[in-house]
């Protein structure tokens, strides 16, 4: 079967052990230009692979998650939420885009596998706790995102790792500060391993972008505003973990330009 099928039938499917067993897989898949180059009919994916529960719900539906008992508990469930989609989202760039070099499907390869390894690890402790992945509303912004940006290659690197998940970069620190004073503190583990993977992940997303930005002859960082502009509508919000997007290979006139977005001369 050609990698493009196989990614195809993890990603759409709906039972979740069952989408890890079949994301795994794709670890041991052997590269060639032949099973590289037999393409898959690509489509258009509203809804991928996924249970029947969470019930998914506006972004300003979703439950409220205070620093109460149950608040955490919701949090930790959001977060499991977000690792879960991630797989989806993953999956979806290794299917979508076959006219990448092999080494672009080798690297969201490694993404999706992680993926499962930071669902798996999120779920089991929420199991422990009495709960399951799916005893929540959770919001659809992440695949939402995925389906906005299906067109091209370069807007999926653009905004998925350097958005979504760089912004996991920023806001993971003062997450963990909060399980680390609390009861659900095994959270604070759990979150290490994510957050170093992320940045991994992050810095994929940034090799890609700036490859396709020199390949098409683009400014990156000009064009990277006017992607911003047309899918999120407005600039992106601080704080930034400028020491993380510098791991991942942000550079500091991108982290300049989140700083001062109005600077950017787009003539």
């Amino acid at each position: 079967m050609s990698l493009f099928k196989l990614a195809y039938e993890a990603l759409m499917c709906n039972e979740i052990n069952e989408k890890i067993r079949l994301t795994n897989e794709l670890l041991n898949y052997h590269f060639s230009n032949n099973n590289v180059n037999s393409k898959s009919t690509i489509k258009k994916i509203l809804v991928p692979g996924r249970p029947i529960k969470p019930n998914l719900v506006d972004f300003k539906g979703s439950p409220k998650r205070d620093s109460s008992e149950l608040g955490m508990i919701k949090n930790i469930h959001a977060i499991c939420h977000i690792e879960f989609n991630s797989i989806n989202l993953a999956l979806d760039a290794i299917y979508r885009f076959q006219e990448m070099p092999i080494q672009f499907y080798i690297d969201w390869i490694k993404v999706a596998t992680e993926e499962t390894i930071h669902f798996s690890l999120l779920r089991k402790y929420l199991q422990t706790l009495g709960y399951d992945y799916g005893d929540f509303d959770a919001h659809n912004g992440l695949w939402q995102m995925t389906v906005d940006t299906d067109y091209d290659v370069l807007s999926r690197m653009a905004l998925v790792p350097r958005v979504l998940e760089a912004r996991g970069l920023d806001v993971t620190p003062s997450i963990k500060n909060k399980f680390k004073h609390s009861k659900f503190n095994e959270m604070v583990g759990i979150l290490d391993i994510i957050f170093r993977d992320e940045i991994g992940h992050v810095k994929i997303g940034n090799y890609w972008y700036q490859n396709l930005c020199s390949e098409r002859e683009i400014d990156p960082i000009k064009t990277f505003d006017s992607l911003i502009k047309k899918h999120i509508g407005s600039n992106l919000r601080g704080p930034f973990n400028t020491e993380a997007r510098l791991l991942s290979d942000f550079s500091q006139t991108e982290l300049d330009y989140l700083e001062h977005p109005e600077l950017v001369n787009t003539n």
